[in-house]
């Protein structure tokens, strides 16, 4: 890294991990709890929250459409803290771009395990370039070219830049046979370069575009890095906070604001969406930060810092497996006992299990990481 960005302090952040898992547990179950919560009581209130456990059509924004963006931003909160301690192993610029491009193809070779098909063993249903660990390894790859090169001030100059560049393409480049500025979802230009270049290897109805997305993908994952400079400069522990609450609201300001011109659209990863996202992400690890690593608050995070430091290894395994059919074993006999509360008990035991076997794996001290 440029020897002119910041210093940083090597000391772990707990929150990064509990907030990790706080992500990952909506992935894993947590949407589930929740539905089988409302059914159960019949909460009006609950229930007029289910909504937010939903992704929107298109445009606009849900509770359920944060976790994905967070999911990035939090890989780009980790990447500062990554890169000093390699650099303190002694790694130079090629041996960090070797663990760099590394870790990249086992993000999509993973990710075709998941979401491409690549179990199917056929060439024809192959998806390359799919779903949440594809669009990390190209947001981290991004993140890392920008990290390695630039310094802090041109970091920021070039996240910006992406943002506008991507606004511009999409907002001034026509489709054939099309205007330009076309958002529909499938008039954009996203959709029809992905289908374009990738075709054969998309599903024929999928609206959530890639290729233009590294852009915007890398972006998320940089708001995450500047939230990492954040956690690793020698500001106090309040002025930390007070910082990333003050970021996480004037990216929430800017998000809105550029929506007026160019809609918040997760499927097409827009720039407004982008910062109104990284907004969110930032308020959640100011809060998070606040309660468990300045107030000390860490008890009750624990469950959550379990599921946070095997994240890959929790959403691989529950992408690959259904583990509520194991807790079936021991709860399906209870449907004719819990009538409405049985989708609750279901969910929570498919869960238990789940995070029972992280519990194991965090006592043996095995950590699946990439």
């Amino acid at each position: 890294m440029n020897n002119s960005a910041p210093t940083f302090k090597s000391s772990r952040v707990e929150s990064l991990d509990a907030l990790r898992g706080f992500d990952m547990f909506w992935i894993i179950g947590g949407s589930e709890i929740f539905q089988g919560l409302a059914r159960g009581t019949g909460n009006s209130f609950l229930n007029s929250l289910l909504p937010q456990l939903e992704h929107v059509d298109w445009a606009g924004f849900h509770f359920l459409d944060i976790i994905m963006p967070l999911f990035l931003f939090i890989v780009g909160a980790a990447m500062p803290f990554s890169f000093r301690k390699r650099r303190a192993l002694g790694d130079g610029n090629r041996q960090l771009y070797a663990h760099v491009v590394k870790r990249v193809a086992i993000l999509f070779i993973l990710g075709m395990m998941t979401q491409g098909n690549l179990f199917q063993y056929s060439w024809s249903q192959l998806h390359i370039f799919i779903g949440t660990l594809p669009a990390i390894g190209a947001g981290y790859l991004v993140a890392s070219l920008l990290m390695l090169n630039l310094n802090l001030r041109w970091q920021m100059v070039s996240t910006a830049g992406l943002l506008l560049l991507y606004w511009a393409v999409m907002m001034l480049v026509p489709v054939p046979g099309q205007a330009a500025g076309n958002l529909s979802p499938t008039g954009n230009l996203g959709f029809w370069l992905d289908h374009r270049i990738m075709q054969g290897f998309l599903p024929a109805d999928r609206t959530y575009t890639q290729l233009l997305n590294i852009m915007t993908f890398g972006s998320t994952v940089m708001l995450g890095v500047f939230a990492g400079y954040v956690l690793q400069s020698n500001l106090s522990q309040q002025r930390k906070v007070g910082f990333l609450a003050g970021l996480g609201v004037g990216l929430l300001a800017l998000g809105l604001l550029w929506s007026i011109w160019f809609p918040i659209i997760k499927h097409i990863w827009s720039s407004s969406f982008v910062l109104f996202a990284g907004g969110l992400s930032c308020l959640l690890l100011a809060a998070f930060y606040l309660v468990i690593d300045v107030l000390g608050f860490r008890k009750w995070a624990f469950g959550l810092k379990v599921i946070g430091m095997n994240a890959i290894a929790v959403y691989m395994a529950t992408h690959l497996y259904d583990f509520r059919n194991i807790g079936n074993i021991f709860v399906g006999g209870l449907a004719g006992w819990t009538g409405e509360w049985y989708f609750c008990v279901q969910a929570c035991a498919g869960f238990a299990v789940v995070w029972l076997i992280l519990y194991w794996m965090y006592r043996q001290k095995t950590f699946l990481k990439i």
